[in-house]
């Protein structure tokens, strides 16, 4: 389910037009689902203004205790289009991270949030580490920086008592890789929601990341195509195949 905080009009090569939610609609809408539905875990992706960030963070507080909350801090799009206002970016630091059971950065995201002056294009695995341990200094319970923008496809989990795990996994460069960020923050949330550790969850996420990204629809618009987390292609292939048996017979 959705509590949508921003409408973009966007395609695989740009993001045009970004329209906020107002503020008390956000809180509506999260509202509507916790008195009939319940929530078992969120996922918060991209907020845009400091009024939609303030909004949910009131919203988290009005979840049950205890209820997983993954962030996925949404800041600048596969395109390069910012998604984020200056003042909203101050608000995530310090309004959701310290709300949040897990962040799952990419690399520029995380460089942003730790407010490096310097951005280090390759940096080493002891930086990446440093920086998760910067993170989690904001507040988080645990810290995923994913791999995409590395030099190799690593992700780097710190969990807040210090544990730091490696989850390695292939690159898939031919694939296509629009909504890899969202896809992994959204399983990590449906893991958790399922009762999984914040660890476990974060290998499957990634490892279903992967998937979805070397079976990305590259044929669908002229940009960086989306992610086949449905399993599509698979569908396509045999639909096509049933389609020359049928000529066939």
């Amino acid at each position: 389910m959705c509590a949508i905080t921003a409408i973009t009009a966007q395609n695989t090569v740009s993001v045009s037009e970004i329209h906020a939610v107002p503020e008390q609609v956000i809180l509506a809408q999260v509202r509507s689902l916790v008195q009939d539905i319940g929530i078992d875990a969120v996922k918060v992706g991209m907020l845009g203004t400091v009024e939609a960030t303030l909004a949910v963070a009131e919203a988290l507080d009005e979840l049950p205790s205890g209820t997983p909350v993954v962030v996925d801090p949404v800041m600048i799009a596969e395109s390069g289009a910012r998604l984020l206002e200056a003042d909203a970016h101050r608000a995530l630091v310090q309004e959701i991270l310290p709300r949040a059971s897990v962040i799952t950065p990419n690399l520029p995201e995380a460089q942003a949030l730790a407010g490096l002056d310097e951005v280090d294009p390759s940096p080493t695995d002891r930086d990446i580490e440093l920086l998760a341990h910067k993170l989690v200094g904001l507040g988080p319970q645990a810290v995923v920086i994913t791999g995409g923008h590395r030099q190799r496809a690593i992700d780097l989990f710190l969990s807040g008592d210090g544990q730091v795990v490696e989850i390695r996994g292939e690159r898939h460069p031919d694939g296509a890789s629009h909504g890899s960020g969202c896809t992994h923050s959204s399983v990590l949330a449906a893991q958790l929601a399922l009762g999984y550790e914040p660890l476990e969850a974060a290998r499957t996420a990634r490892a279903m990341t992967a998937i979805a990204v070397a079976n990305g629809l590259r044929d669908i618009g002229h940009g960086a195509g989306p992610v086949d987390i449905l399993g599509l292609r698979s569908r396509r292939a045999q639909k096509s195949a049933r389609e020359r048996c049928d000529g066939l017979s």
